[in-house]
């Protein structure tokens, strides 16, 4: 089957279940394979040159324009909408299921919670968080942390430190995308509450890698506060 995929966590999926896109964005992690823009900027006409038996997208992660400009081509495209654990669960379903893969349910694991309000930046100028329905926000409460920003009526809701130092979390974290934080930025955040880098894949990217995705950030996070998940086992 010949698959284009929209979607980085979706390319790396694909790829650990032996189903290779023929091609992919430039932000998905396979150079070895034809690339056919962004996801948010993807080239339609080239897509549609390369006639594939099936094009993913995610409603989070591309827009409805492009995704009716490849319906409106003739094109079968499956449009997934992961927001949390559960979600993905049943979308990974139908990934598999359009593809031919036997997927097992994978288990999410269990792990001890960390008890913790925390800050996540996404970007600066303005600065931004996420919101409740965010597939972040849901991996980090099923480890036991609450997102400050989730009361917010917006999913990427704008919000100034100032705002922030008086929520008083108790922990920033930091991820490697899609902005990338310095060291500076770092010690900014270390003003208002511990700060710690996280790889923005695990946070982000569902699919594959979220079962042990799940088990690093909970043992990255757990060294900010070791007491606060030795009192929870």
């Amino acid at each position: 089957m010949n698959v284009i995929s929209l979607v980085p966590s979706v390319t790396e999926t694909l790829s650990a279940w032996d189903v290779t896109p023929i091609a992919c964005t430039k932000y998905c992690e396979r150079p070895d394979l034809h690339h056919v823009g962004g996801t948010k900027n993807p080239e339609i006409e080239a897509i549609v040159a390369l006639a594939p038996d099936l094009v993913v997208v995610d409603v989070q992660e591309n827009r409805f324009e492009d995704y009716a400009a490849l319906t409106d081509a003739g094109l079968n495209v499956l449009a997934l909408d992961v927001v949390s654990l559960k979600t993905m669960t049943v979308d990974l379903q139908r990934l598999a299921e359009a593809v031919g893969h036997e997927h097992p349910v994978d288990e999410v694991p269990q792990v001890a919670p960390l008890n913790q309000r925390a800050f996540v930046p996404i970007w600066r100028r303005p600065w931004m968080s996420i919101g409740k329905d965010t597939f972040g926000s849901h991996l980090l409460e099923a480890i036991g942390l609450t997102n400050i920003c989730s009361e917010i009526d917006s999913n990427y809701p704008e919000i100034d430190l100032a705002t922030v130092t008086e929520m008083q979390p108790d922990l920033i974290i930091v991820p490697s995308e899609p902005y990338e934080f310095d060291d500076a930025h770092l010690e900014e955040f270390a003003n208002i509450a511990p700060a710690v880098r996280v790889d923005g894949r695990d946070l982000f990217w569902w699919g594959v890698r979220t079962s042990e995705a799940m088990l690093r950030l909970h043992e990255q996070l757990a060294l900010i506060s070791p007491l606060s998940a030795k009192m929870a086992d």
